[in-house]
């Protein structure tokens, strides 16, 4: 067990909560770590929730356990990078590639190639021992762009952008069957199957809601190439809603049954387009001529081998 005391200054602006100033003042932890790491924290010798509101003149004493020995090792991964700065770096994740370890996987993920990739980025993220850098997450089997933070300020401000749904995500789907209309709007919620641990599924009511809108960009017998951008990040989301709206993603092995005329088909689910603003360049080079000013970007991933031979396949007669 490890205490932290501090001294609360004036930095705390308007009654901070807690749980915020000790993530994003003190940068002790990330937000997602503190409930796993604080076990105790006393304001002036007594002990109190994180989410106590604190003001100047407050004694802190935080109780936090250390993380494990980290076992992630840099790896000579090659990496499709489509943008990076001394803050970010923008990769199209191939389809196949884990983001981050766990469950006994500690090779062949993003993580690893990234660690490679930016000697010395462990180090900025000494809480995050499993994943550094990462910001949010695509599954294994999806494809597509993901942005990375090269540093605990970045993390913290991309974060905050996906937290207050501010950036936009847009997804290409090859899916079984036709939506019930040209484009619109799924709204459910989304809770754990209770009788498969590894699917989600769509309620009314007790789990998390999720919306996505999606847009039919084309339409096959049988098949429909769509566009799907989901305004919440729950896991699964575009696959259950896919399936919801009687039309799961072609290839997708937890939501639908392999496919007759595509029985090759792998998960037909990919991460198109990213648009971010990404944070001021403190340091280096400029970026297209602009230093120390937000930058509103939109990156892309081109779309893959496998959507284009299907989709060259559908489109053929006959």
């Amino acid at each position: 067990m490890t205490s932290y005391e501090h001294d609360v200054g004036e930095d705390a602006q308007g009654g901070d909560r807690l749980d915020k100033y000790i993530s994003d003042k003190l940068r002790l932890f990330s937000r997602s770590q503190i409930k796993r790491r604080v076990v105790r924290v006393l304001v002036n010798g007594l002990e109190s929730k994180l989410s106590r509101k604190i003001k100047t003149g407050d004694h802190l004493e935080i109780l936090y356990t250390e993380p494990p020995s980290p076992d992630v090792r840099p790896e000579a991964i090659e990496l499709d990078i489509l943008y990076e700065d001394a803050n970010v770096a923008v990769i199209n994740k191939p389809q196949g590639m884990v983001v981050h370890p766990g469950k006994g996987r500690h090779s062949g993920t993003l993580v690893n190639a990234l660690l490679f990739r930016c000697e010395g980025m462990a180090a900025r993220f000494p809480e995050e021992y499993l994943r550094p850098g990462i910001v949010h997450r695509l599954d294994k089997d999806t494809s597509g762009v993901i942005i990375t933070a090269r540093n605990i300020e970045t993390h913290n401000f991309l974060a905050r952008q996906f937290s207050k749904r501010r950036i936009r995500k847009t997804y290409l789907a090859i899916v079984k069957g036709s939506p019930p209309h040209s484009r619109g709007i799924i709204e459910t919620q989304i809770k754990r199957n209770p009788y498969h641990r590894k699917r989600f599924t769509a309620c009314q009511a007790g789990g998390r809601v999720a919306v996505t809108a999606y847009k039919v960009l084309r339409s096959f017998p049988g098949y429909s190439f769509i566009a799907l951008r989901p305004n919440t990040g729950r896991t699964h989301q575009l696959r259950v809603h896919a399936l919801h709206m009687g039309c799961p993603v072609l290839g997708d092995p937890i939501y639908s049954r392999r496919d007759r005329v595509f029985p090759e088909a792998t998960l037909m689910l990919h991460a198109y387009k990213l648009e971010v603003v990404l944070p001021p360049l403190h340091s280096g080079e400029p970026s297209n001529g602009v230093y120390g000013q937000f930058r509103r970007k939109t990156f892309k991933a081109p779309v893959p081998s496998r959507f284009k031979e299907i989709l060259g396949r559908l489109a053929r007669p006959g």
